[in-house]
């Protein structure tokens, strides 16, 4: 839990839909949280020796992936790749969370293993943090067989979610019904997959499960990676109150109608982003941000609402204290700027016309974790952190 300042700030962006920029020049973090936002003369940084000049580029939250499908360690056996989850930092993403282990070897289909598996991922997930990511894992696959003291076990074990409905064996309304009560009895989220199937043994999922079942995330409504119908988009926007998700590894014309039809429904606070990765499109460390820069550059949206649906929409949804930029808030913080050679002059304008802006740093619990992304472009500006290696970055 780290102390620093970030000062000469050109734009800070909150997270927040309903106020996305905040007035302000600086931000200091004390043991790891957002102490102070305001010009230099309003606030105190007394005691600090850590400073960064960023130079007058833009600070946004640090990025929640809503949508990830991890299995367990830094391992994804669908694409045979390590280390992805620790390269999605220099993504800007902060904060995932699984929607199901699916892609695990050998996968138990039975009550109890299915159980078993669930409790055993949120339990490594909350230990482990490659490169200080935070996970929200162990995603229950609904499975013949559970029962509700199986709900119980599990949610005081930690297991917050319920994974992506119509991936594994239940994909029926009467069969998925009664766990999805007793999922909600314990306090836990519940997914439920739109669209065409994904994996094998997967199903083609529309309006009417989702209706039927009311869940607190309806996935990747443009396409996993086959979209549904937008008919069936918006009757789930107009029949249930569930969050509804675009994501990285779906049909990028269907985001673009659906962000046009949750304009019109006046539901953009209700709109997340993720990436639905690793998956066959791949793994993308740059996903959520290149998924920010379509809904501002094709769907019209203001690049800091865009923002907000990476950040503090789904901080509401799932009551977390990180993603949003705001003070006692935990510093999970990314330094944005326009790419090199982009035709933007900072990071806002680079999303509004579908450029993908540079990660310049990414802090976590006020802890730089990356300085000068290895995935992104450099960025026009140069930031200064003189404490570590290599000063301007």
């Amino acid at each position: 839990m780290a102390d620093v300042v970030i000062e000469n700030i050109g734009t800070i962006v909150s997270g927040d839909l309903n106020a996305p920029l905040i007035e302000g020049k600086t931000i200091v973090v004390r043991d790891g949280r957002v102490a102070e936002i305001g010009s230099a003369d309003q606030v105190s940084a007394n005691g600090i020796e850590h400073r960064i000049d960023a130079d007058g580029s833009t600070v946004v939250p640090g990025l929640i992936d809503s949508h990830i499908h991890p299995v367990l360690g830094d391992f994804t056996p669908r694409q045979n790749t390590v280390g992805f989850l620790e390269s999605y930092v220099h993504g800007g993403v902060t904060t995932a969370i699984s929607v199901g282990e699916v892609h695990a070897p050998g996968r138990p289909k039975d009550a109890e293993g299915t159980k078993a598996l669930a409790i055993l991922a949120a339990k490594a997930f909350r230990s482990f943090r490659p490169n200080g990511m935070k996970i929200l894992g162990g995603a229950v696959l609904l499975e013949r067989g559970l029962t509700r003291e199986d709900f119980k076990e599990m949610a005081a074990a930690g297991v917050r979610l319920v994974g992506e409905i119509g991936i594994s064996g239940i994909a029926t309304a009467d069969e998925a019904l009664p766990m999805v009560h007793w999922a909600h009895e314990q306090g836990m989220k519940v997914v439920v997959h739109t669209g065409g199937a994904s994996v094998p043994g997967s199903s083609v999922i529309g309006a009417d499960l989702v209706v039927r079942l009311q869940p607190d995330i309806a996935a990747h409504v443009n396409g996993g990676p086959t979209a549904p119908p937008l008919g069936d988009v918006e009757r789930i926007i107009q029949e249930s109150q569930a969050a509804i998700e675009v994501v990285q590894a779906g049909n990028v014309a269907a985001l673009r109608d659906v962000i046009a039809l949750a304009q019109r429904h006046r539901i953009l606070d209700r709109v997340l982003i993720g990436t639905d990765t690793p998956s066959g499109t791949g793994v993308i460390p740059l996903g959520v941000l290149r998924t920010i820069a379509w809904v501002s550059a094709l769907a019209g949206v203001a690049p800091e609402i865009a923002m907000a649906m990476a950040t503090g929409n789904t901080r509401r949804v799932f009551a977390f204290e990180q993603g949003e930029l705001r003070e006692e808030a935990p510093a999970d913080l990314v330094i944005v700027d326009a790419p090199r050679g982009s035709q933007a002059d900072d990071a806002l304008q680079a999303l509004a016309i579908g450029d993908t802006p540079a990660v310049l740093a990414v802090l976590i619990d006020g802890d730089v974790r990356v300085l000068g992304s290895r995935n992104s472009p450099p960025g026009k500006r140069t930031i200064s952190v003189p404490w570590m290696q290599g000063e301007g970055h």
